[in-house]
């Protein structure tokens, strides 16, 4: 009895028949390896026969800039998209073609004459006035001279005031480039030019003509008021700096180039006055951390 018992009962576990004391049930740990190569080794051998594969057809050569050239997949639908929904590239595209007929057709000013600008075109009404009305000419300066003093005591309590320096940091740019630029490139100033004791610089001293100060401080505030959302605020200076703009070149105290350049300088160095606070902050914190795992070490 006990006999067929013993004869029936199956084995709950297999037997271990260890090798080099290595084995365990029956599964050795070099088999295990044997068929993880053999994986990985199938791995490489299939990447190594698409990436042949590919090169038989001409991918990496020159025949993949041809049928995969991203043109060629362009449909009718596609182009009628673009224009639809990116009009803004399509009508700086029509720019470009415009531009380049009239730089190679119009005739350059020559050496002997003024610089030919549109702003004094279109400002030769208020050029007028101002000419005959030297006492309109003297408050309009007194006015923007004005602007220049607020815009210089807002980027100014910025930092003193409120501890945000990124707006003094970009006039701070701003002027030092506009000194460089104004420098480098002395532009003559306008036969036509309306001066007055009370407009900035006082004292009908010279300046440089590019690029607009007045203009450049004027966004760099806006700029900031914007972003710390004081919008009516902004908006009054925006209407003042186009004010101001017009008058200048009423006055031929600044070309239209240098206006428009100002514009543009005051947004460039408002965002590298930004990158710096950022790149400055990350330093900051980097030290910081340096030297608390320096602590950490000695202590």
């Amino acid at each position: 009895m006990s006999d067929a018992v013993t004869k029936t009962v199956a084995p709950l576990r297999r037997k271990s028949n260890p090798i080099n004391g290595k084995q365990t049930n029956g599964v050795t740990i070099d088999g295990i390896l044997d068929d993880h190569n053999r994986q990985i080794g199938s791995i490489i051998n299939s990447q190594m026969e698409n990436n042949a594969k590919k090169t038989d057809d001409g991918g990496g050569g020159e025949g993949e800039w041809t049928s995969k050239a991203s043109f060629m997949t362009w449909t009718m639908h596609d182009i009628i998209y673009v224009a639809r929904h990116h009009w803004i590239p399509c009508l700086f595209a029509a720019g470009v073609l415009f531009f380049t007929v009239v730089e190679y057709t119009f005739q350059m000013t020559p050496a002997s004459s003024q610089p030919f600008d549109l702003g004094f075109v279109a400002t030769r009404s208020l050029h007028s006035i101002l000419a005959s009305s030297p006492n309109l000419n003297t408050v309009l300066a007194a006015l923007n001279t004005i602007l220049v003093g607020m815009q210089t005591t807002y980027i100014g309590c910025t930092w003193a005031v409120e501890g945000r320096p990124r707006a003094t940091i970009a006039a701070l740019f701003m002027f030092t480039c506009r000194g460089i630029l104004g420098y480098s490139t002395q532009l003559p100033r306008p036969q036509e030019f309306l001066g007055s004791g009370v407009d900035y610089p006082v004292g009908n001293v010279s300046f440089f003509l590019f690029y607009s100060g007045h203009v450049a401080g004027s966004m760099i505030a806006s700029l900031d008021m914007k972003r710390m959302q004081r919008f009516r605020l902004a908006m009054v200076f925006d209407i003042l700096n186009v004010l101001q703009s017009i008058r200048l070149l009423g006055t031929r105290g600044h070309y239209t180039i240098d206006i428009a350049v100002g514009v543009g300088a005051g947004i460039l160095f408002d965002s590298l006055a930004g990158k710096y606070e950022e790149m400055s902050k990350r330093h900051l914190r980097t030290t910081r951390c340096s030297l608390i795992s320096k602590d950490s070490l000695v202590n």
